[in-house]
C-alpha cells in the first residue's frame, strides 16, 4: 500500500514510518522542510505539506496521485506563530481530507486525542475534536485513533515524567490522585499499521494501555525502573495552577494552566477495543521500562534538573555580584583596589561600573536567551581575565582565607560543564 504520512518528522510520525516501511508498505513524507527530509531519509518520496501557511497553494491531484492511504500524524500542544490549533488541527487536515475523499483514496487514519471533542474546553481537545467530526463525515473509508497520554523514551512527555520522578523530592499536584492511562508507543504505532489492513476498521478507536493509574502511581513507576528515591510531597492545586501560569512563560514549556486543566480532566476508558485491533494486550505502564537503557535514561532525566539549577545559580551569582559591586561594596574601596592594577580617576570608575554592568549582563542573559554558549565562552573569559589580573597584581588574594580568588577554579569548571551540557532545551 502506498501511504501519504503527514507529520513524519515529528516523534509518532517517525515510529509510523519505520514500522511502516517494516510492513512492507511504500511512505511518501509529508512534511514542512523537504529539504531536510531527503537529507534524513534519502531516496525516500517527499512531498511538501505545510498546514501552518494558509495561503499555500497544493496541487492536490498531483500530491494524492497512487495514494492509498492517508495518515495524519500532525499535531502541536502549544501554539506558535503561524503554528496554531486551527490550522495545523482543523484547516489544514480538512484540506487534506476532503482533497483524499475527492481523489479517491481508499482509507485515512486521523491521529486524533483521548478525550477530544469539538466543544471541549481545553483548545488543544478541542481543536483535535472538530478535525474528527469533519472527517467522519466524509463518504471514506476512516478512522479517528484517540491515544492517551504516550510513552517513549524520547517523548517530550515521558522525559518531564522522569525529571520530575529524579527530584530529590516529587512533588504531587493535588496530591497525584488524577487517573491516567498512559499508552506505549509501539503499540499505538503497530495499531495504526494494523489498521491499514483491516477490512472493517473502526471509526473510533481509543489507543490506551492495559490498565489506568493515578498519576502518582505513574511516576513511581518511573522511581522504582530507573532507582530513583521514592519521596513525594502533596502539592495544592491553587499553588500548581499558579506555577503552571509562571512555567507556561516560556514558550517550550509543556506545563500550561490548559494541560493542568486535562490532567485533572482525566480520562480513562475500557482497553478491550484496542487490544482487539492490536492483536494482543496493550502493555501496562511497569513493562514500558523493560528492554530500555535505563541508566541513560536515569541520567537524562538526573541532567534535565541538575543543568537549569546550575544555570540559574550561576545567573544569580553574576546579577548579585553586578549589584553589590555598584551599589553595595564601598565604591572607595573598590577604587583603592583598582588603583593598585593602575587604574584612577574617571578609567577606575568607567571600569568598575562598566565591570558591574557586565555582569549583571552575563547573568540576565542566561535567562532571556537559549543560545547560551556564546554567555558561557564569554563568562569564561572574564573570568580568567579577572584572575590574571588578580595573580599580578593582587597576589595576596590567593592567600586569603575566604579562597575569593580560588573559588575561581570550581566556578571556571562549572561554567565549562554548562557549556557542554546546556543545549537550551528545558527550563
Amino acid at each position: 500500500m502506498r501511504v501519504l504520512l503527514a507529520g513524519a518528522t515529528g516523534m509518532i510520525g517517525q515510529a509510523l514510518l519505520h514500522r511502516l516501511r517494516a510492513a512492507g508498505h511504500e511512505v511518501v513524507l509529508g512534511v514542512r522542510g523537504v529539504e531536510a527530509a531527503q537529507r534524513q531519509w534519502p531516496g525516500a518520496p517527499v512531498v511538501e505539506l505545510d498546514f501552518s501557511d494558509p495561503g499555500q497553494s497544493r496541487d492536490w491531484p498531483a500530491l494524492l496521485a497512487g495514494i492509498d492511504a492517508v495518515i495524519n500524524a500532525v499535531g502541536i500542544f502549544r501554539e506558535q506563530g503561524s503554528q496554531t490549533f486551527d490550522a495545523l488541527h482543523v484547516k489544514g487536515p480538512g484540506a487534506l481530507f476532503e482533497a483524499a475523499a475527492d481523489a479517491g483514496v481508499e482509507r485515512i487514519i486521523q491521529l486524533s486525542a483521548l478525550g477530544a471533542e469539538p466543544g471541549n474546553e481545553a483548545a488543544y481537545l478541542a481543536s483535535k475534536g472538530r478535525a474528527d467530526a469533519a472527517l467522519l463525515e466524509l463518504d471514506i473509508t476512516a478512522t479517528v485513533v484517540q491515544p492517551s497520554l504516550v510513552f517513549a523514551p524520547q517523548g517530550p512527555s515521558t522525559r518531564w515524567f522522569a525529571l520530575l520522578a529524579a527530584l530529590p523530592v516529587t512533588p504531587l499536584p493535588g496530591g497525584g490522585k488524577q487517573r491516567i492511562q498512559p499508552v506505549h508507543l509501539d503499540d499505538l504505532v503497530d495499531a495504526i499499521v494494523r489498521l491499514l489492513d483491516s477490512e472493517s476498521p473502526p471509526r473510533r478507536l481509543h489507543a490506551v494501555g492495559e490498565r489506568a493509574l493515578t498519576l502518582r502511581e505513574y511516576l513511581d513507576c518511573f522511581k522504582q525502573a530507573l532507582g530513583f528515591a521514592r519521596g513525594f510531597v502533596p502539592v495544592p492545586l491553587r499553588w500548581t495552577r499558579a506555577m503552571a501560569r509562571l512555567l507556561a512563560l516560556r514558550r517550550d514549556s509543556l506545563v500550561t494552566p490548559e494541560a493542568l486543566r486535562m490532567l485533572e480532566a482525566g480520562n480513562t476508558v475500557d482497553p478491550d477495543a484496542f487490544a482487539a485491533v492490536l492483536g494482543r494486550r496493550p502493555l501496562q505502564a511497569p513493562a514500558f521500562f523493560d528492554g530500555l537503557p535505563r541508566g541513560m535514561m536515569r541520567r537524562t532525566a538526573q541532567l534535565g534538573w541538575l543543568v537549569p539549577l546550575l544555570r540559574h545559580a550561576v545567573a544569580i551569582m553574576w546579577v548579585v555580584t553586578g549589584v553589590v559591586s555598584a551599589f553595595v561594596f564601598p565604591v572607595e574601596s573598590s577604587l583603592d583596589l583598582l588603583a593598585r592594577t593602575g587604574l584612577v580617576g574617571v578609567p577606575a570608575l568607567l571600569a568598575l561600573y562598566g565591570a558591574a554592568a557586565l555582569d549583571v549582563a552575563l547573568g540576565v542573559g542566561l535567562w532571556v536567551t537559549s543560545r547560551r554558549r556564546w554567555i558561557y565562552r564569554l563568562q569564561l573569559a572574564l573570568i580568567v581575565f579577572y584572575t590574571v589580573v588578580i595573580t599580578l597584581c593582587l597576589p595576596e588574594y590567593w592567600a586569603h582565607p575566604y579562597g575569593p580568588v580560588l573559588k575561581n577554579l570550581p566556578l571556571l569548571a562549572a561554567i565549562a560543564v554548562l557549556h557542554e551540557l546546556d543545549d537550551g532545551e528545558g527550563t
